[in-house]
C-alpha cells in the first residue's frame, strides 16, 4: 500500500519555498493561480470531480477489489535499488535484477469496474502525497473525450503537487505560445509541459525524498473513450520512448481502458505491466456488495423491514445464490439489478422489491432488465421524445438542455427520467451534468460479454421529420452533433412506417443535411427513396 509521509518531511503540496541544488525557488500561491488560469485545465476531468454530475459514476464498494488494488499499489511503491538490469553473482547463482515497468495497464470489458479501481488508486496516492495528476476520459463529454486539453490539465495538477515545476512550465509557455492552442504536436506539449519540468526538479533533495517515499504516479482512466485515436497512439508512443530514455526516473503511469486494438498493439509489450481485471474473479466482491446493499436498504425501507420481520431474512440464501449466478462477473450488472429490484413503486409498477426479485431472475440478462425499466415510463408524456433525443444526440446535454431542445419544461424531463435511474445516468442537478446511457449500452465488448446497443425507436414518418425539423428550425445543435450510435457519424438512420405499411430506411448523409439546412421559406421535407 502507498506509504505514509515520513514525519518531518514535507512533500511540497501547498508550500512556498523549495531548495533544489543550492538554489531557492520562490513560488507563491498567486503565481500558481495565475499559471493554472493560463493553462485552463478541465475542472471535472480529475478524480476530485463530483461523480454524481460528472461521470463515470463509479467507486469501489468498501471492502471490495482489495486484491487488484494491492497489486497496483505494490507496483507503484516499488523502488528499484538494484539498478537497471544489474547482474550479480550470489553463491552459485546469477541474479538478474529486472527494473519495475514504469507503466501499468489495467484492462477489461466495459462495466467490469476499471473506473472504480482508477478512482481508488488516485485517492490512495493523493493521501500519501505522491499523486502527480489524474485524468478520466469520458466519451461524448466535450474536451474530456479528446486530447485537446489533456496535457494542460496534467501540467496544471503537477504544478499544484510540485510547485517547483511552476517556473519551468511558465518558461516553456513564454518560449512557445503554441503549447496552449494545440498548434504544436501532442509530443511537444507533453515534453515541454510535463516530462521536462518533472525531470528537471527530480534532483537533489526532491529526488532523495521521492526515492524515500516512492515514485510519483499519474492515473489515466478510460483511454479508450478518447475519440482522437491518432492522439492516443502518439501519447502512448511518446510515453514508452520517454521511459526508455529515462529508465530511473521516479515516475509511474497507471492506465485503465478497454482492449482496443490501437491501444493493445502498443501497450502489450516490454516496459508495461499488464493486468486483466476480468481475471480477478469479482464474484466474492459482488456478493459482498449485494449483501451489504440489501441490508442497508432494508434499514431504510419499511416494507422490506416488515417482510423480514414476518418471513425472515431477505433475500434468502437460495435467492442470493440464483442472483449471483444470474449476474456473473459484471459489477455494472450487479449494480443495475440491485437498483431495479429496490426502486420505489409507481402507480404503473406497484411491485414490491420482494415481488420484483424473482422477475429479475427470469429476465434475459441486461436486455430484459432494460425493457422492464423502460416500460415504467413509456406512458409518461414526452417519454419517446426524450429517449430518442438522448439516443440521437452525439454530445449529451443536461436536463434543462433536453427540455429546451424539445420545447418543454425541465420537470417534464425529470418526470420521465426518475423511473429510469437504474439504466440512465440522471445528474443531481437540472443545470449541471449530462443525461447519458451507461458506457456498456453503446459500446461493444471485445471479450464477447453481453452488450446492449441503444438505438432510436421506430418513429412514424411524422416523428422522423419532427426530429430533423428541430435541427433546422431551432438550430440548437451543430451538424456534427448528430450521431445515431452505433451508426457512422453524421448519418441519421430512421426506421419508419411507409404509407402502405412497408418499412423503409432513410439516410441523410452530411451532404444531404447541408443541402437541406439551407434557408427555406417553409419546412420542406426531402424526398425519400424506399428500399
Amino acid at each position: 500500500m502507498a506509504s505514509a509521509t515520513p514525519p518531518g518531511i514535507p512533500f511540497f503540496s501547498g508550500a512556498h519555498n523549495f531548495h533544489i541544488d543550492q538554489q531557492t525557488i520562490i513560488v507563491n500561491q498567486h503565481t500558481l493561480r495565475d499559471l493554472v488560469s493560463r493553462l485552463n485545465p478541465i475542472a471535472d476531468a480529475s478524480h476530485t470531480r463530483n461523480i454524481k454530475i460528472s461521470p463515470p459514476d463509479s467507486a469501489c464498494f468498501p471492502g471490495t477489489r482489495e486484491r487488484v488494488i494491492k497489486e497496483i499499489t505494490n507496483w507503484a511503491d516499488t523502488i528499484d535499488e538494484a539498478g537497471d538490469g544489474k547482474i550479480e553473482t550470489v553463491s552459485s547463482a546469477v541474479v538478474v535484477y529486472a527494473p519495475t515497468p514504469h507503466i501499468f495497464w489495467l484492462h477489461g470489458f466495459a462495466g467490469c469496474g476499471k473506473s472504480a479501481v482508477s478512482l481508488k488508486i488516485a485517492e490512495v496516492f493523493e493521501e500519501s502525497g505522491r499523486l502527480l495528476a489524474s485524468y478520466f476520459f469520458f466519451q461524448k463529454a466535450g474536451d474530456r473525450s479528446t486530447m485537446n486539453r489533456f496535457v494542460v490539465t496534467l501540467a496544471s495538477q503537477m504544478a499544484s503537487t510540485l510547485p517547483a515545476t511552476v517556473p519551468l512550465i511558465e518558461a516553456a509557455l513564454e518560449a512557445d505560445a503554441g503549447l496552449l492552442n494545440n498548434s504544436v504536436s501532442l509530443t511537444r506539449q507533453l515534453e515541454r509541459l510535463v516530462y521536462r519540468p518533472f525531470r528537471a526538479v527530480m534532483e537533489g533533495d526532491i529526488l532523495e525524498m521521492a526515492l524515500t517515499k516512492g515514485p510519483f504516479l499519474i492515473v489515466i482512466d478510460g483511454l479508450d473513450e478518447c475519440d482522437d485515436k491518432p492522439g492516443v497512439e502518439e501519447f502512448i508512443d511518446h510515453m514508452l520512448l520517454f521511459f526508455e530514455e529515462n529508465p530511473t526516473i521516479p515516475l509511474r503511469i497507471f492506465v485503465a481502458s478497454r482492449v482496443e486494438q490501437h491501444i493493445r498493439e502498443r501497450l502489450d509489450g516490454n516496459g508495461v505491466l499488464l493486468c486483466n481485471l476480468d481475471n480477478h474473479l469479482p464474484k466474492k466482491d459482488i456478493k459482498k456488495f449485494l449483501e451489504s446493499s440489501f441490508d442497508s436498504r432494508a434499514k431504510r425501507d419499511r416494507v422490506i423491514r416488515a417482510y423480514v420481520k414476518a418471513h425472515g431474512k431477505w433475500p434468502t440464501k437460495l435467492d442470493m445464490g440464483k442472483l449471483l449466478k444470474h449476474i456473473g462477473s459484471s459489477f455494472i450488472l450487479a449494480s443495475t439489478v440491485f437498483k431495479f429490484i429496490v426502486q420505489s413503486p409507481t402507480r404503473e409498477d406497484p411491485l414490491t422489491p420482494m415481488a420484483r426479485l424473482p422477475l429479475t431472475l427470469e429476465m434475459n440478462g441486461l436486455d430484459g432488465l432494460y425493457q422492464q425499466t423502460l416500460a415504467r415510463s413509456q406512458h409518461v408524456p414526452y417519454f419517446h421524445d426524450i429517449i430518442s433525443t438522448i439516443t440521437l444526440l452525439r454530445h449529451p446535454r443536461p436536463i434543462v438542455g433536453i427540455a429546451q431542445f424539445l420545447g418543454i419544461e425541465a420537470f417534464q424531463v425529470v418526470h420521465v427520467l426518475l423511473n429510469l435511474q437504474a439504466i440512465v445516468h440522471v445528474p443531481g442537478s437540472d443545470e449541471q451534468g449530462d443525461v447519458t446511457f451507461p458506457e456498456h449500452l453503446t459500446q461493444s465488448s471485445p471479450t464477447g460479454e453481453e452488450t446492449v446497443y441503444v438505438t432510436p425507436r421506430r418513429m412514424s414518418l411524422e416523428d422522423s421529420f419532427h426530429v430533423l425539423e428541430w435541427i433546422v428550425n431551432r438550430a440548437r445543435f451543430k451538424l456534427e452533433e448528430l450521431n445515431a450510435a452505433p451508426r457512422p457519424p453524421l448519418e441519421l438512420f430512421i426506421a419508419h412506417d411507409w404509407r402502405r405499411g412497408k418499412e423503409v430506411n432513410m439516410s441523410f448523409d452530411e451532404r444531404s443535411l447541408h443541402e437541406w439546412m439551407r434557408p427555406k421559406t417553409s419546412f420542406e421535407p426531402p424526398l425519400l427513396d424506399s428500399e
